[in-house]
């Protein structure tokens, strides 16, 4: 599996490279800022990505900028962020583009070597993949977190496969049940769970979190 790396730090950059070849990634490049993953990304044409949010020149938040932008020419592209600190805003926004394949990881989470190669397998997969403390976070936005218990079976059947970072359309394929059902049973995921139509645009996302924070 091709891996493409944005990180500027070279300790964390090398471990990463030694760590991915050891369980069988081929990591094609490593860029050190925003502009080279992208046009390493475009080079290679990797199976998964990792970005880390800050990069060169204002260690900011060019990493996530770049990875937005490589989404957007490639929809789907599997993204693995790192950061130091929970970036909120762009954390909804990655996640809320509807393709999945998505992950966000504390960099502490590198040093649990299982639980990294699986996040970035999972990743790659087209899954969704986020932190504990990611989640915690995000999730202050939200209301009705611990309404889940009041969904019937067929609704957590479909919030599972929507926190794996299906569409509409491969879950009704999945579950064998039309695309109106799906969508029916979405809206009444989100009147559940108390999301209201004027959040929209984080809806999505926002039930996906509820979901993984629930799980054991």
């Amino acid at each position: 599996m091709r891996v493409v790396i944005a990180e500027d730090n070279i300790l964390l950059s090398a471990g990463m490279e030694y760590l991915l070849a050891a369980k069988g990634f081929e990591v094609a490049e490593v860029a050190t800022d925003g502009p080279g993953f992208i046009a390493a990304v475009q080079r290679h044409r990797p199976d998964v990505t990792i970005v880390d949010v800050r990069l060169p020149p204002s260690f900011r938040d060019e990493g996530i900028h770049a990875a937005l932008e490589i989404r957007r020419a490639r929809p789907g592209l599997p993204v693995l962020v790192l950061s130091q600190y929970v970036e909120q805003v762009y954390a909804k926004e990655l996640l809320s583009d509807g393709h999945g394949a998505v992950g966000y990881l504390l960099k502490d989470r590198v040093s649990r070597v299982s639980e990294f190669v699986d996040a970035l397998h999972r990743v790659a997969k087209g899954g969704m993949v986020m932190d504990p403390e990611v989640i915690a976070q995000l999730m202050t936005t939200s209301q009705g977190k611990n309404t889940i218990q009041t969904l019937t079976r067929r609704e957590r059947e479909v919030l599972a496969l929507m926190a794996q970072g299906l569409g509409n359309t491969a879950i009704g394929e999945h579950l064998v049940i039309t695309d109106n059902a799906v969508h029916k049973h979405i809206g009444n995921i989100f009147a559940k769970l108390g999301l209201p139509p004027t959040d929209s645009g984080h809806r999505r996302v926002l039930a996906v979190l509820t979901f993984l924070n629930n799980q054991p």
